[in-house]
Parts: structure tokens; sequence; C-alpha cells
């Protein structure tokens, strides 16, 4: 891991503390590790999507049919 150091409000982190071991948490930072993280993960699968999207389109544009994205599709799928 590596060691980053960020200004949190103090209201913030008084509630970090007082909600880590409510959520099964042994104290406030792995809680701020598992919100960053689940932050992380949403918005990356969101421009991934986008760009599957926009790559799907910008192929129908140059002819590419449908049965041959829908089979790379399915291939990439199952890698």
């Amino acid at each position: 891991m590596s060691s980053v150091t960020i200004r949190i409000p103090e209201d913030v982190v008084d509630d970090l503390k007082r909600l880590a071991p409510l959520l099964g948490f042994s104290g406030y930072q792995p809680l701020i590790r598992a919100y960053i993280g689940q932050g992380l993960r949403a918005d990356l699968e969101r421009f991934e999507s986008e760009t599957v999207t926009a790559l799907i389109s910008s192929l129908k544009r140059h002819g590419v049919s449908d049965a041959v994205i829908e089979a790379a599709l399915d291939e990439v799928a199952r890698n």
C-alpha cells in the first residue's frame, strides 16, 4: 500500500469513526478505503461502459455488422 495524506473536515472524521464499527470495519481508515474503492470502481465501470458504447457505435458507422459485434462482445465476455 501507499501512504497518502488528505485533509478531511473533523466532523466527517468523527462521523466515519462513529459509523465504521456499525458497518463492521475495524476503524475509520478502512472505511475510507472502502468508500474510495467503491467510488473508483463505479466510475471505472461507467467510463468503460461509455467507451464500449462509443466503440460499438463507431464500428456500426464503419459498416461492421451487428452479428460480428455481438460475436466479439461474447468472446470478450468469455475471457
